[in-house]
């Protein structure tokens, strides 16, 4: 049988552009009662270029009136690259997630936004590491391990996952297999479930410095990557501060909205040679698409002047992480403080993010 491909010349590929190239679902997995993985190529049948841990956002249309912007870690490894994977949990009130389960099935095509996000090894380079994660927080993980598994198999990766019950750990019988491949790989399963009869013979529990000496004896002397519900990465930070760890090599995925600017920073940076913003000042926003002026106050993003305008910007994490707010400045200057989400060639271009870009002037915007 002869099995046709679209693949056939892979150095004709283009890389995709979240510009220019949709999603399509190609497969719906069930992972436990509450989590599923999706997976998506390229309507064009492009490649995918990413670090290993970096997210996407989908727009999701939940409704007909405004679709609902999503951010999600890609689970799946740049090592294959013909396609991407977010592995997702419907939480008790989800909305996006939940239209997904619902709804999304291979066929289906959707806008998306990056990939994006400085959490990832390839940022951080160390000889040994520390993945510590709960729920599914294990995605950006699993999508780092996953790479080293294909490129680096010798990695020294010492790989913590955390659930309540033993059915929620997440992709346990993948991990073994790559620590069968992986000799520096090793495994350390916790779960809250105080329950003799679910079989579980391994750590009950919440992670804390004792378990976690068990789990990774030399835990001081390798970089920690940490994800997981706030609660969570909360308690893993201050038990490693407790420790004597040094934070400079912890990192966690974070989704922190960027703030404006104090008065007395802006006066740093205009002693440093930057232009002066007038405090007082009241800019004009010109969206050209809309065909609106918007006046803009002081400390205003451009993202709550279009709002206040009803000018609709699409926005989801607004933390300047995401890039779902990119938007193109036609005209004037804006000060913007990004945590990730826009290239620095974009910005060459013009475009900015409109949730932590404040204009130093009269502006005007496509949109």
């Amino acid at each position: 049988m002869t099995i046709s491909t679209p693949f056939r010349h892979f150095d004709e590929l283009n890389p995709w552009h979240d510009r220019q190239n949709l999603l399509e679902c190609i497969a719906v997995t069930a992972e436990t009662s509450d989590v599923m993985t999706f997976t998506f190529s390229s309507d064009q049948k492009n490649w995918f270029r990413y670090l290993p841990g970096q997210f996407v956002t989908l727009e999701l249309p939940v409704s007909q009136d405004e679709p609902v912007m999503r951010t999600y870690t890609l689970s799946s490894s740049p090592s294959r690259p013909f396609s991407v994977a977010v592995t997702v949990k419907a939480q008790k009130n989800s909305i996006g997630t939940r239209w997904m389960f619902d709804n999304l099935h291979p066929g289906m095509t959707l806008r998306a936004f990056g990939p994006l996000g400085d959490f990832s090894f390839v940022r951080y380079p160390a000889e040994k590491y520390l993945f510590v994660s709960a729920g599914s927080g294990i995605t950006p993980m699993m999508s780092m391990t996953r790479w080293m598994a294909d490129c680096a198999p010798q990695s020294d990766v010492s790989f913590v996952t955390c659930a309540r019950k033993p059915e929620d750990l997440l992709f346990k019988a993948e991990l073994e297999c790559l620590a069968a491949q992986m000799p520096s790989l090793t495994l350390g399963f916790v779960v809250e479930s105080q329950n003799p009869r679910d079989g579980w013979h391994g750590l009950r529990g919440r992670i804390d410095a004792a378990r976690l000496s068990l789990l990774a004896p030399d835990f001081r002397e390798r970089t920690v990557f940490c994800c997981g519900p706030e609660p969570f990465m909360r308690g893993v930070r201050d038990m490693l501060k407790v420790c004597g760890f040094d934070m400079a090599r912890y990192h966690e995925e974070s989704f922190q909205p960027s703030s404006a600017p104090a008065p007395e920073e802006i006066a740093i940076r205009a002693g440093a040679g930057e232009q002066a913003v007038d405090a007082d000042a009241v800019a004009t926003v010109t969206f050209t698409m809309a065909g609106k002026d918007a006046p803009c106050p002081p400390g205003q993003t451009i993202l709550q002047t279009a709002r206040a305008a009803g000018v609709r910007i699409g926005a989801a994490c607004e933390g300047g992480l995401c890039g779902t707010c990119r938007v193109l400045k036609v005209t004037g200057e804006v000060e913007m403080h990004h945590n990730g989400g826009i290239l620095e060639d974009e910005i060459a271009e013009g475009y900015i993010l409109a949730c932590c870009s404040r204009p130093m002037g009269d502006v005007s915007i496509e949109a």
